[in-house]
């Protein structure tokens, strides 16, 4: 793969380095202040004809996040990079929503990156969620397991904790947490070449015993949850290997 240097893409890693890096417990929010409390929202696209499988959603939502996080306009002064930093000094939720027909087209004119069946929004505040997008249901998110897409040797592995039987938005909202975290540990130059093919990865939910294996290894990324929804506080939800 030839080497592209995009200083745009560089300066949006670095915001996310420095704003990311360490525990989750040392950033806060304050459910007085609304400002403080944000969230990045993820539309799902569940047609009711051929929807896609959950492990395709799971992927689309990983990449969605990153490229969010490394979009050119994360690395100039403006609203993106200001979203992002706002969202970076605070508890970094994110919020999986389900879309179809006229609701998902209309999601496409809010700012927001799209991959496959999911697209990732610039964060706000929770108060200030667009209404196109705030309408769109939270629950209902349940997918039918279906195909899992094939393996690629190449690409980072997002490994799922199956034992926790995470719902898919939640299970979601932790794949991508991964792939962001994943960026945030690797360096710029490899970053820019996984931004210029288009963040290629795997996503697998496994057994206990497996994820725990893998969560073992040195290089593991590891997602460890606030515990706001579904799972215990600290619990870790998923991992990421490059």
């Amino acid at each position: 793969m030839a080497r592209v240097t995009d200083p745009n893409i560089a300066s949006a890693h670095r915001l996310l380095q420095q704003r990311v890096s360490g525990d989750y417990k040392a950033r806060s929010e304050d459910p007085d202040d609304p400002q403080s409390v944000q969230a990045m929202q993820l539309a799902i696209n569940l047609p009711k004809q051929d929807p896609p499988s959950r492990n395709q959603v799971l992927a689309d939502a990983a990449r969605a996040a990153v490229a969010v996080c490394l979009d050119p306009r994360a690395g100039e002064d403006g609203f993106w990079r200001e979203a992002l930093d706002a969202w970076y000094s605070h508890r970094i939720r994110k919020v999986a929503r389900r879309a179809r027909n006229k609701a998902w087209d209309d999601v496409h004119a809010l700012p927001g990156v799209t991959v496959g069946n999911v697209r990732a929004f610039a964060p706000s505040a929770v108060s200030e969620v667009p209404h196109a997008i705030a309408k769109l249901q939270i629950k209902g998110t349940e997918i039918e397991p279906g195909e899992v897409l094939p393996l690629d040797s190449e690409a980072p592995l997002i490994a799922l904790d199956a034992s926790l039987q995470m719902s898919a938005g939640k299970a979601a909202a932790q794949a991508g947490h991964a792939s962001m975290l994943l960026a945030a540990a690797r360096e710029t130059a490899w970053v820019q070449q996984w931004a210029q093919a288009g963040f290629p990865l795997n996503v697998r939910e496994m057994p206990r015993e497996e994820f725990a294996e893998l969560a073992a290894r040195p290089e593991a990324v590891a997602v460890r949850d606030a515990g706001f929804t579904e799972v215990a506080p600290g619990s870790t939800t998923a991992i990421a290997i490059a």
